[in-house]
């Protein structure tokens, strides 16, 4: 067993420790450590994270393998410092039964670049209709406790209801994706005075804030957990708080895109830019940041989307909605969050590792950086500044809505188990 010796690493943004990993495990965390044969990591300056933890990733296999693979989006991952992702099921087929959720489980463990859990959809073929075989996804190898139909929103109440009451049982979760379909028909970018000035359909915001009102008092009602997928509102901000201060099981999710970027940005009319929930107004991203600065958002999703080159080089109305976004979250969140003073370390640590395993269920991750803990660990230096070039992504897609942007920090070392998956800001 090999063993690895970081040395002088800030710990959560703190003093500077050495921490020595021993096989999969961490074995000590001190000062002045030494280790007879170890491989040494000089980490002066840098900051050591528990390996980040993504809970809405888009791995797009099977079926889409022109987009990303398990392989190339776990290699992605590993370069952005996770060392586990959660897939979402609108892969083709969907991923709505043991079988498909077993597929992408073991094509994750076969990749070794980072854990894969696979999401289960709460409907079958996510045409929200029927519910999918949610008891036989949780039984299988898969161990699914996360369900979501993302992509489309479960908009029938009875079968979101359903699917509440069904989860309970093995304590799980469905992830909604907040949209009312019948408020956003043509929709194409934020409602507001852009898109008036642009002539494009307009997504209010009150497609994601009812949906959300009415799952909240349905979690409620039924005494179960709901997570709501890439909160994107200030009115999305507030329904959450106040559900939270009831007491409920509620729990939120945001974007590094939408900490960052506005729907100005549609003015350009490129569709690097299109993507759903859409890109909102500054005071809206204002609120999200506090928010995720106070807790009321949960934690930092991807919503890692990636397209082929043809979906995206096109005009506005045809391209496909997403961005990708592994390899560039933790930058974004040091400018965002921790940059502008709204965050430390350790709070980075909260809402990109151990909160988003804790609403996972992960077992082995979003774990402390302390003796006897799995070593999944990240390193970054927070001192880097650098372009993105998506020429160089480990991801198979390329649209990034920050190519050419100056961004903060660099993940230098990603360790899963005690195996070093990125060295020196590569792939291991």
């Amino acid at each position: 067993m090999s063993k690895i010796l970081i040395r002088g690493a800030k710990v959560l943004g703190g003093e500077p420790q050495d921490v020595l990993i021993d096989g999969e495990t961490i074995a000590r965390v001190g000062t002045g450590l030494d280790a007879a044969g170890a491989t040494v990591v000089e980490a002066g300056g840098q900051i050591l994270l528990p390996g980040l933890v993504d809970l809405h990733t888009h791995l797009r296999e099977p079926g889409r393998e022109d987009s990303e693979t398990v392989l190339t989006g776990t290699k992605a991952a590993a370069v952005g410092g996770f060392t586990a992702v959660h897939a979402m099921a609108n892969t083709f087929p969907v991923a709505d039964t043991a079988g498909v959720v077993e597929q992408v489980w073991r094509l994750g463990k076969e990749s070794g670049y980072c854990d894969v859990q696979p999401v289960g959809a709460v409907t079958v073929g996510l045409e929200g209709k029927q519910l999918a075989e949610l008891g036989a996804m949780h039984d299988s190898a898969a161990g699914v406790k996360v369900f979501s139909d993302d992509g489309k929103c479960v908009d029938d109440a009875v079968i979101m209801r359903r699917a509440l009451e069904y989860v309970k049982a093995f304590d799980g979760v469905v992830a909604q994706h907040a949209q009312e379909p019948r408020l956003t028909e043509g929709a194409q970018m934020n409602e507001g005075v852009v898109s008036a000035e642009l002539g494009l359909g307009g997504w209010p915001a009150v497609a994601e804030e009812s949906i959300i009102a009415r799952d909240v008092l349905l979690a409620a009602h039924v005494g179960s957990r709901v997570h709501i997928c890439h909160l994107s509102t200030a009115g999305s901000v507030e329904i959450v708080r106040w559900a939270k201060s009831k007491g409920w099981d509620v729990t939120a999710e945001v974007t590094p895109h939408h900490l960052l970027l506005t729907d100005e940005l549609v003015r350009s009319y490129n569709p690097v830019y299109k993507v759903n929930p859409p890109l909102r107004t500054e005071a809206d991203v204002q609120a999200l940041r506090e928010a995720l600065a106070d807790g009321t958002i949960d934690c930092v999703a991807t919503d890692h989307a990636p397209h082929p080159h043809e979906d995206k080089d096109c005009e506005w109305a045809a391209a496909a909605m997403g961005m990708v976004g592994l390899e560039t979250a933790l930058s974004v969140v040091q400018q965002t969050m921790v940059d502008t003073g709204l965050l430390d370390w350790a709070g980075v640590a909260d809402r990109m590792s151990f909160r988003p395993a804790a609403i996972g269920r992960l077992e082995g991750h979003g774990r402390p950086v302390s003796a006897g803990e799995p070593a999944n660990l990240t390193l970054v230096d927070p001192a880097y500044r650098g372009v993105v070039d998506p020429a160089g992504f480990a991801s198979r897609s390329r649209n990034t809505p920050y190519e050419g942007r100056e961004l903060p920090g660099r993940v230098t070392h990603t360790f899963l188990r005690g195996r070093a998956t990125v060295v020196d800001g590569k792939l291991a």
